[in-house]
């Protein structure tokens, strides 16, 4: 019979039309179940049982894995054996009923509008790049995009005319984005400095397309130029967009929409901060909130 680890990550690349990087994070994460459950004498796969997996995960705290890094592995290892019953390997996932570790909710890294204002109008120090790099900030703001949205755009994919962009997201499902008057004009400087050829929206030195450190790159450069101390990246330009839609007032399931969520509760999280942000405005504000006389 095929590997069936082989068959899975194959199946990942195929036909999920899953990432490089998804792909190698599987084959690593099953790679090390597999060598643990050998050393605990399931050789082959269908001799992996449900104590099994959670000595596993047993092994993996002592190993003072994070929580986060566990569920990850757990996940994967869920994934794997719900493919390998729907083939007919297994007659059941024994990955199923092991609970995942408890996760701290983790509150999404935004900035606000005046530092967002600053970054996105303060490019790095290399001149030859500027009308590029000014491009890609205005465009993360103004889009919400990933980063391996971003780095997937040809000049096709931009209507300059409309405003909008066309996005190829995860599972390749397509969707139209807007963006606004200040992105539409820093495309426009992009573009005529780049030329009107065809090809990746965003290129590199060496004439290719640019790739997502490069995005990177540019938006850390942008961060340290504009005085910002903290830890700043594409996908921090990303939760700004949807805090500040959302403080604007912006419908929920159209942020869904712009973002390309598949599910509502994703995009849900981005009121956990305006909820925080109430709380730390009572705090600072009401008389009474931390029991001092009024």
């Amino acid at each position: 019979m095929t590997d069936p680890l082989a068959l899975f990550l194959k199946y990942l690349a195929v036909e999920k039309d899953a990432s490089p990087h998804t792909v190698r994070s599987y084959r690593s994460d099953l790679t090390q179940f597999r060598e643990f459950a050998a050393a605990h004498g399931a050789a082959s796969v269908d001799a992996v049982d449900t104590s099994l997996v959670r000595g596993y995960l047993a092994h993996l705290h002592a190993r003072r894995l994070e929580p986060a890094s566990i569920a990850r592995q757990l996940a994967a290892l869920r994934s794997w054996c719900r493919f390998l019953v729907r083939r007919g390997v297994l007659t059941r996932n024994v990955a199923r009923d092991v609970r995942s570790p408890r996760l701290p909710r983790r509150l999404v890294s935004f900035l606000p509008i005046d530092e967002t204002v600053t970054l996105v109008s303060t490019p790095g120090a290399d001149a030859r790049w500027r009308a590029r790099d000014l491009a890609i900030l205005e465009l993360l703001y103004a889009s919400g995009l990933r980063v391996s949205e971003l780095v997937g755009l040809d000049v096709a994919d931009v209507d300059r005319r409309e405003r909008t962009v066309r996005v190829l997201g995860k599972g390749r499902k397509e969707r139209i984005v807007p963006f606004g008057a200040k992105a539409e004009a820093a495309l426009a400087r992009h573009l005529a400095a780049r030329g009107g050829a065809a090809g990746p929206l965003f290129g590199n030195a060496r004439g290719g397309r640019l790739s997502a450190r490069g995005v990177h790159t540019v938006v850390r450069r942008a961060a340290r130029a504009a005085g910002i101390t903290r830890r700043v990246s594409p996908h921090t330009l990303r939760h700004t967009f949807a805090t500040h839609l959302l403080d604007a007032g912006a419908d929920l399931r159209a942020i869904q929409e712009f973002l390309g969520h598949s599910r509502l509760s994703t995009t849900q999280r981005y009121t956990h901060v305006g909820s925080d942000q109430l709380m730390r405005v009572y705090d600072a504000a009401h008389p009474r909130a931390r029991g001092t006389s009024a």
